[in-house]
Formats: structure tokens, sequence, C-alpha cells
């Protein structure tokens, strides 16, 4: 029993990398000086609902649908004349790599975001949002009850 407690604890206490590394490392982008219209047409387009601002190959913010239907539409503002920095979210939350999932599920909840930018090495690595986590939980629990389930029935390789 205390391995299959171990297993769980390094499933939950595992770092994003993997997730990451699985996900792969495109991610969608706007300028700050680009208009909110062009940040949300290809929101539309790529079928997300958050776009990462980039500024001098530096993240500097995101912007969500969110930002967008509190800070343009519901301030009666057009949204072919509202630069995207003026509504983005900023500073902005990142995290390397090494980040277990469970510290991006608080970060997340902590300041109500749903994405996180990762960067190694002082360069963008790939974006991270609450979907990629909770799937790589439910993966996680997943052959944790495998093993379980395995062990129960004498099955266990060890």
């Amino acid at each position: 029993m205390a391995s299959s407690m171990m297993s769980q604890h390094m499933a939950t206490g595992s770092t994003v990398r993997p997730v990451l590394k699985a996900k792969g490392s495109l991610v969608w982008s706007v300028a700050p000086e680009a208009m909110v219209f062009e940040a949300i047409k290809m929101m539309a387009e790529k079928s997300v609902g958050a776009l990462l601002v980039i500024s001098g190959n530096q993240p500097v913010g995101m912007i969500s649908e969110r930002d967008y239907a509190r800070k343009v539409i519901l301030q009666g503002k057009a949204s072919k004349d509202t630069p995207v920095s003026e509504i983005m979210s900023s500073p902005l939350i990142v995290v390397t790599p090494d980040y277990t999932v469970d510290e991006c599920f608080y970060l997340m909840t902590a300041h109500r975001i749903r994405h996180l930018p990762v960067m190694e090495d002082h360069q963008l690595a790939g974006m991270l949002s609450i979907g990629d986590l909770v799937r790589a939980t439910v993966a996680a629990q997943k052959a944790t009850i495998d093993q379980l389930t395995q062990y129960v029935l004498g099955r266990y390789p060890g």
C-alpha cells in the first residue's frame, strides 16, 4: 500500500514538463499595439479563448474573451479602435517547466486565470491551460487506479 501512496503523490506532485512536452510549444500570440478586433478574430480562427501578448520577443500580458467582454463590450468601446495593450491582463504570471501541476493549479486558482505561459532560459517554452492540467491529473489518477486494481487482483509487478 505504501508504494501506491507514493505513486499517487508523485502523480500530483509531478512537474508540468511532460504535460508541456505532450502538448507542444505552439502558442498563439498578438502584439500589444494590435487592435482588439484582430485579437478576437484570431481567437475565433484558432478556436482558443486567449492569446499571449508579446512585445519584442517577451510576453507582457494575456488577452482573453473575458477581457473583451468586460473591458470592451460592457464599457461601450469599439474593438477596432481599442489596442490590446489597453485591455490585456498584466502583469503576467509565468511558470517554468519545473513547476508542479499542483503549483500551477494553485496559481490559476489564486489569480483567477486559466492560462500560464511557460518560460525556460528566458525563452517562451509553451502555454498551459487549466484544461491541460485537468487532463494530466485525470490521466495520472487513472494510472494510479489501474495500478491499484492490478495490485488488488494480484497482478501487481512487484
